[in-house]
């Protein structure tokens, strides 16, 4: 029998992302849609041409109402990036099974105390789970290339190099909390750990990042506090690499690249590139299932049916997807100044 599910959240995300990736799960039926509005309430159940129940904050029935719903058993978080942590901890103690929005939380400090509490006080009990959507991991260009980094042999390096260029018309900067943050880091917290995410499964499960330098500038004064990060990374095997992003100039095409041992593995938008030390080069061509979140909810949704929590959604996963933004972040105000991690090779990868 499908779970009975909620939508939190009526934004750009919720709408165009999560909302027809539950109206596509078999094991998922939606049932009501949350916004702080009445109005993103309405715009978010319009899109998904079903009748579902709304709540919102500026209605008679709120969030705290929703979550007293015996036939929701569910829901998934997609709001402000401030606002989820209290969000989250409301639907795990109604005894709500959660999958909230990346990043984990608002900062390291505050995620660790969120996972801590969810491991003392809901975890024990085993009635629900929690898990932090990352789409990056859902991705079939970054799961097949994941593979064929195995096969050659030890990484040696790698590179991440992306350029987003926001403009003040584009849908994503206007909303408010991105035109105005409150989160440390603006768009370079919101998209980067997206970019550490993806970073971070490529390089598997025996690679793991242990010290960040970086430098910070802020090229477009609309994108505060700061657009662009580049950071050297150093691995526990001693492999070093670079992660290159700026929100606020052009640059050249997106590059993922991982150098092996006998050859490199290159991630595009469609396809795969294996380059061996030979000389060799060889691609493949593979289509995104959209943008990661339709097999992102399947699978956490096929999960909960079984009665079993996907690994690749753990809280501690999410963190350590935070942690090296918040230490590029901190490396930068301090020119460069190395940080040490410590959330990396406890995360369950």
């Amino acid at each position: 029998m499908p779970i009975g599910v909620a939508l939190i959240g009526g934004g750009i995300w919720a709408r165009e992302e999560h909302l027809p990736a539950i109206l596509a799960s078999e094991d998922l039926t939606l049932k009501a849609i949350y916004s702080r509005s009445r109005k993103s309430a309405e715009e978010t159940a319009s899109a998904s041409k079903t009748q579902v129940d709304l709540y919102s904050d500026d209605s008679e029935h709120a969030y705290d109402e929703l979550l007293k719903r015996n036939d929701i058993e569910a829901v998934i978080i997609a709001l402000p990036i401030v606002s989820q942590a209290s969000y989250i901890r409301a639907a795990l103690l109604a005894n709500k099974h959660v999958l909230s929005e990346k990043p984990v939380a608002e900062n390291v400090a505050e995620a660790k105390e969120l996972i801590k509490w969810y491991g003392d006080e809901i975890k024990p009990h085993g009635k629900v789970t929690w898990g932090v959507g990352e789409n990056f991991r859902y991705l079939d260009t970054f799961r097949h290339a994941r593979e064929k980094i195995k096969e050659l042999g030890e990484i040696t390096g790698f590179l991440v190099r992306l350029y987003g260029d926001v403009q003040p018309d584009g849908k994503f900067y206007n909303t408010d909390w991105r035109k105005v943050p409150t989160h440390q880091g603006g768009f370079i917290l919101d998209g980067g750990v997206h970019f550490t995410a993806g970073l971070r499964y490529l390089l598997g499960s025996d690679v793991h990042i242990t010290q960040v330098s970086a430098f910070t500038t802020l090229i477009k004064d609309y994108l505060p506090p700061v657009d662009t990060v580049n950071a050297i990374l150093k691995a526990n095997t001693g492999a070093q690499g670079t992660l290159q992003v700026s929100m606020g100039t052009h640059g050249p095409a997106p590059e993922w690249t991982v150098g092996c041992e006998n050859g490199s593995v290159s991630v595009g938008d469609s396809s795969v590139t294996v380059r061996m030390a030979d000389g060799q080069e060889h691609v493949d061509k593979i289509e995104n299932e959209r943008s990661g979140v339709p097999p992102e909810v399947r699978l956490w949704a096929k999960a909960l049916a079984g009665g079993k929590v996907n690994p690749e959604q753990s809280p501690s996963q999410a963190l350590a997807d935070l942690e090296l933004i918040e230490l590029m972040l901190r490396s930068g105000e301090n020119n460069g100044q190395p940080q040490t991690c410590q959330c990396q090779q406890s995360a369950d990868v």
